[in-house]
């Protein structure tokens, strides 16, 4: 069974940094593609940033050159740092294996708040 817990959030001022990070419990972690997805109230879940099992990434272009994915498959860890943060990043996030990036999620976590106060 996947279970992925994400930690990180909370509340910070626009222009502010955050990191989140994703603990898997998965016994192939290295071999799914990962992505963070956030959803803000009212509004659809969105890929925002993923990474292949090779490294490759993917930024949606609201948060190209701001948001950071990367993984460490030693410790089944997924990890996104976000700097410049602006007050529409407000979402819940929430990190989800993939089969490939863009493939539909195989499991959700509980997801962590990130609030951004202008």
């Amino acid at each position: 069974q996947v279970q992925l817990v994400e930690s990180g959030g909370g509340l910070v001022q626009a222009g502010g940094s955050l990191r989140l990070s994703c603990k898997a419990s998965v016994f192939t972690f290295s071999a799914y593609a990962m992505g963070w997805y956030r959803q803000a109230p009212g509004k659809e879940r969105e890929l925002v940033v993923g990474i292949s099992s090779g490294g490759g990434t993917y930024y949606a272009d609201s948060v190209k050159g701001r948001f950071t994915i990367s993984r460490d498959n030693a410790k089944n860890t997924l990890y996104l740092q976000m700097n410049s943060l602006k007050a529409e990043d407000t979402a819940v996030y929430y990190c989800a294996p993939m089969e490939y990036i863009e493939s539909s999620p195989v499991s959700w976590g509980q997801g962590t708040q990130v609030t951004v106060s202008s």
